[in-house]
């Protein structure tokens, strides 16, 4: 079968006197989001014929890479309880369920733990599974109860667009309540008296612009609107501090912020501004008697921490409280009664700190592994002295930890359950560091069964993504070991773009920096070949959404080192998009990628990397692209334009091949097994492009 051929009809925009041709602009439907465009889905569909086609012969490989991943999932699972006022809260996944049903179960006085999984203790109070059944894509947004427990408020995406849907329901009936509010973010806070719930509308660009307020058993016609965002470039959320004595409002683009608060007890107050907005300032704010407590960069790109009475929290009230450091990097934190709980990384590792707030004593919590990536979890509860943590590392499986603040004790409460097996000492992990071309050190985690040999035959997995101040952690993947037990390493290089090294680490890849990442990628590929982890051709690659920009950017660079790749959803046509104001992210993304209307600087940059334009002719290795007809973020044309472009410019005979999921979104098939299965066609994609053997 022969590959499609998009017909290039030419299209041209002028722009800083140059000329831009897009053959392929076609490819975006001009009703989008609707898609209708005959030409336009005739095409994808040509292309998803094709893959299925190229991939046939493969059938059995990606069903046995499937039956592999989907053996080391449970069967049934659930959370760890956490309670929540007057009752504990759950999900579970029952036997062989794609998604999760949610419970909750009246706590008593003498309970020291959650209730034993019994009938009579635990009600439903969301059936996800049942819900599903009605859509071929199901996503669950938010999902709250009232402090009281009388209402649950949750919000549904059911075609990947992320546009949700918002419900509530009385838990007393089970029945819904007044009528359904279309076209929400999907998060929601309740006020304190469970009578007013204040959620986040998207305008028709995808933007979510405006925060409402409903009142329980009046119709949406009446909802009140209580902040709208005028700034195409500013994003709106919704809050609520850890004490759930205020509301937050929040707004912000990828580097400055503003936050509102009102009191959860008078839910028609006005809003009141903490900080105005200032290009560059970032900030975000939690609560605990009687004062704010306000991480913001003002003073360190690092972060610092103040705290400000609630009486009067603008700027010039703010007294630091955790000063800024060059090696600790400040990235969240929490108010409870008693202990302030901070999120750090200290030489690009994960740090938990705990202090108090009446001294300058803390301490960090004391984890297993020399590498590793923690994180806290679901702590509903203001006043106690426990929290709930993250824990994983490259060959840890996901432990969920209480820890016991006054022992400074961890007491494990859940381990990700493997039922194929997983055996901890098969598979050994090591941190290195790779010299990027201008001198900086990039580390590198990497993880391979034990056996591996460095003798440069073996195949090797590279991921990286790189952009947003979004760390890639060294944690844990069942499905990974489908690949390591066939012989692969695996590796993730921690380029800039990313936070991995501090807010500063970020900086050096965006903007007039950019291409800084794209470089480290291929420097770490480079060091990886000259430590004997593989060989040129033998690395198979892969990043989606940012990440999938890397891939475009790396195989025009060095198309030569790459055995095969997968770049998902990818954001491949960067100028473009960011001349196109029309377009949900794009003024957002301004502060990330440029302005390439204003800027002719910015311009020119963009156009040097952009993997659609620079596309060129010549060899390129196998890959695998995908897209969703519904992505809000990476729209469906932009991969499908690169692979109709780069179709006509490759003068070797490797595979190309495009997949569109014509009923999801950017995070491609809902379903915790559905999406499994396009793992497994990955990695049959790069077993086969590698000419390697299906079986372990």
């Amino acid at each position: 079968m022969q590959p499609p051929k998009a017909k290039p009809i030419p299209h041209r925009d002028t722009y800083h006197g140059f000329t831009l041709e897009d053959p392929y602009h076609w490819l975006k439907d001009q009703g989008y989001p609707e898609v209708t465009d005959t030409r336009v889905l005739d095409y994808l569909k040509a292309e998803n014929e094709y893959f299925d086609a190229q991939m046939a012969p493969h059938t059995a490989l990606i069903d046995t890479l499937f039956k592999e991943i989907k053996d080391r999932q449970p069967s049934e699972d659930a959370s760890v309880p956490s309670r929540d006022g007057d009752y504990w809260y759950q999900w579970r996944f029952e036997e062989e369920a794609q998604y999760r049903t949610w419970l909750r179960a009246a706590a008593r006085s003498d309970d020291g733990e959650a209730p034993d999984i019994t009938p009579d203790r635990w009600e439903v109070i969301l059936d996800e599974p049942k819900l599903a059944s009605e859509s071929e894509f199901f996503s669950l947004g938010g999902l709250a109860a009232s402090r009281d427990g009388r209402y649950l408020a949750w919000s549904a995406d059911t075609t990947g667009a992320e546009r949700f849907t918002l419900n509530i329901t009385d838990l007393a009936t089970g029945e819904l309540l007044d009528e359904p509010i279309e076209a929400t973010l999907g998060s929601q806070v309740w006020d304190a008296t469970g009578t007013h719930l204040f959620y986040v509308v998207v305008n028709d660009n995808w933007r979510p612009y405006e925060v409402r307020r409903h009142q329980v058993g009046h119709p949406i016609s009446q909802d009140q609107v209580v902040y709208t965002e005028p700034s195409d470039s500013f994003f709106v959320g919704v809050d609520e501090t850890q004490s759930e004595r205020y509301i937050l409002i929040t707004t912000g683009d990828h580097v400055t912020s503003e936050v509102r608060y009102l009191p959860a007890n008078e839910p028609q107050a006005e809003p009141s501004l903490i900080a105005p907005r200032r290009s560059g300032h970032e900030y975000d704010v939690d609560h605990r008697e009687g004062s704010f407590y306000i991480r913001s960069n003002r003073e360190h790109k690092n972060f610092t921490l103040y705290r400000a009475g609630e009486s009067d929290p603008s700027e010039q009230n703010w007294q630091a409280t955790l000063p800024p450091s060059d090696e600790r990097y400040l990235m969240g934190h929490l108010c409870f009664k008693d202990h302030l709980v901070t999120s750090e990384r200290l030489g690009g590792l994960d740090q938990i700190a705990i202090r108090s707030y009446d001294s300058d004593e803390f301490h960090h919590v004391a984890f297993p592994d020399a590498a590793y990536s923690a994180g806290w979890g679901a702590n509903p509860s203001f006043d106690t002295h426990t929290i709930r943590l993250h824990y994983e590392s490259m060959v840890t499986p996901d432990t969920v930890f209480d820890y016991h603040i006054a022992e400074r004790r961890l007491v494990t409460r859940k381990v990700q359950e493997i039922p194929s097996g997983y055996a901890f000492d098969d598979y050994a992990t090591e941190r290195l560091t790779a010299e990027a071309r201008d001198g900086l050190q990039i580390p590198v985690s990497v993880v391979y069964r034990k056996g591996f040999v460095k003798d440069g035959s073996a195949p090797l997995y590279l991921y990286g993504y790189g952009a947003y101040g979004h760390a890639i952690p060294p944690g844990f993947s069942t499905s990974r070991l489908s690949l390591l037990d066939r012989g692969f390493a695996f590796a993730i290089a921690h380029i800039r773009g990313g936070d991995d090294l501090g807010y500063a680490w970020y900086e050096d890849g965006k903007l007039d920096k950019r291409t800084n990442t794209f470089n480290d990628f291929v420097d770490v590929a480079k060091h990886l070949i000259d430590e004997r982890f593989s060989s040129r051709g033998r690395i198979a690659i892969a990043g989606g959404s940012a990440g999938g920009e890397l891939m475009g950017a790396v195989v025009n660079q060095a198309p030569e080192l790459w055995g095969a790749v997968a770049a998902h959803v990818p954001f491949v046509d960067v100028l473009n998009t960011m001349l196109d104001t029309s377009l949900p992210l794009t003024p957002i993304e301004w502060p990330e990628w440029g302005n390439p209307i204003e800027d002719k600087a910015a311009f020119e940059l963009i156009r040097s990397y952009s993997p659609y334009d620079q596309l060129k002719e010549g060899d390129y290795p196998p890959m695998l692209v995908t897209a969703g007809l519904n992505d809000p973020r990476v729209t469906y044309w932009e991969p499908a334009k690169y692979v109709a472009k780069l179709r006509t410019l490759k003068t070797d005979s490797n595979l190309l091949l495009l997949k569109t999921n014509m009923g999801a979104g950017h995070r491609g098939q809902s379903g915790r097994f559905d999406s499994l299965k396009e793992v497994a066609e990955e990695y049959a994609f790069f077993l086969t492009a590698l000419g390697l053997q299906s079986q372990p």
